[in-house]
């Protein structure tokens, strides 16, 4: 396993960040606790969740997948082994269920994270990061910035009093460093001037999707994480399967893209497209297209940690396994002429 530190702090954590969204809906409680032992003893020390998961979010399930690792934690004793990354719930009205108000501020941080550590056992979080921006802007499958009558000071006035919170929670010892998800660059670039300004901690880390499918991070955010130190933590690095290539002739069963239909930009025509092609050249190379997807997500250098999904061990082994492969020059040629051809058919 390769490691390294998290953004300015002394925090080590492994390439390879294992995703958890499944616990709780595609994964029972045993299923999980398979997945984080096997992680752990292969060298995995990242572990990512979130108060709003497992997912899709619903109020039956809220909650599962930080009470499952909370329950592993507390049955191994491996609070010490690990880097536990987790996330408050920006607003959005389908998850009332977990806050009648789901705005980023002080009165909901401070509740968020007193469920996020009662379900996971713990006194403390290493990596607390907003889940969405408090404003209107292009994520989750959005590629374009839509213009809106928008009150900047409101933003501001929100951005301020957020970072004032976790600020408050780093001064406790709640939580060990801050970063945000689903950000644009001048999110970030607002929470480092910030920073600057008021001295507060700078953010760690910025966690967005990243692919073969998706490259946007690298049209400007990849400079932010070279010079400020913000680098990525690359969240869907196969496009919710489909770089797997299983989803190329049909859905199989019980396949995340077939169970539900939220995640459908991911499977769309050009993605299909670009995803035959991109098997065809790891079969060129004796690859999988999997090991493909992942190898091409570990090399690049504005990334962090890869953080992986699994729904069992077959598929958990492959994807650690994915650290020992180190893609050549010829292969990332190839994989450039097939993006420019078809760039970022999934954002």
């Amino acid at each position: 396993m390769i490691y390294s530190k998290l953004g300015h702090t002394d925090i080590e954590v492994s390439k390879i960040c294992l995703g958890t969204m499944t616990f709780g809906e595609q994964n029972t409680e045993v299923e999980a606790h398979d997945q984080l032992n096997y992680a752990l003893e292969n060298g995995v020390n990242f572990i990512d969740t979130a108060e709003m998961y497992p997912v899709p979010p619903n109020a039956k399930t809220q909650g599962l997948t930080e009470k499952y690792i909370g329950s592993w934690l507390k049955k191994y004793n491996k609070r010490q082994d690990v880097i536990i990354a987790s996330k408050v719930t920006g607003p959005a009205p389908d998850f009332s269920y977990i806050r009648k108000s789901l705005k980023i501020d002080k009165k909901n941080i401070k509740a968020a994270i007193i469920k996020n550590l009662e379900r996971l056992n713990t006194d403390y979080i290493d990596l607390y990061q907003i889940h969405w921006p408090q404003r209107q802007t292009n994520y989750f499958g959005e590629l374009n910035y839509k213009y809106s009558q928008i009150n900047t000071n409101k933003i501001l006035d929100n951005i301020n009093e957020s970072y004032e919170a976790l600020n408050d929670l780093v001064d406790s010892g709640i939580i060990r460093s801050i970063g945000l998800s689903n950000d644009t660059s001048w999110g970030v670039m607002k929470f480092l001037e910030i920073s600057k300004t008021k001295n507060f901690p700078k953010i760690v880390s910025v966690q967005n999707p990243y692919s073969l499918l998706n490259r946007i991070f690298e049209i400007n955010m990849s400079e932010i994480s070279e010079i400020e130190n913000v680098k990525l933590l690359a969240y869907s690095p196969l496009g919710f399967g489909m770089l797997t290539g299983k989803y190329i002739n049909n859905k199989p069963e019980n396949s995340r893209l077939s169970l539900w239909n939220r995640f459908n930009r991911y499977s769309n025509k050009y993605a299909k497209d670009a995803t035959k092609k991109y098997a065809e050249l790891a079969k060129k190379y004796n690859l999988t297209p999997t090991q493909l997807a992942l190898s091409f997500v570990n090399q690049q250098p504005f990334v962090t940690s890869n953080i992986i999904g699994a729904t069992n061990l077959t598929q958990l082994k492959e994807n650690i396994n994915s650290i020992n492969i180190k893609l050549n020059q010829e292969v990332l040629d190839e994989i450039e002429t097939i993006h420019q051809h078809q760039p970022n058919p999934a954002p």
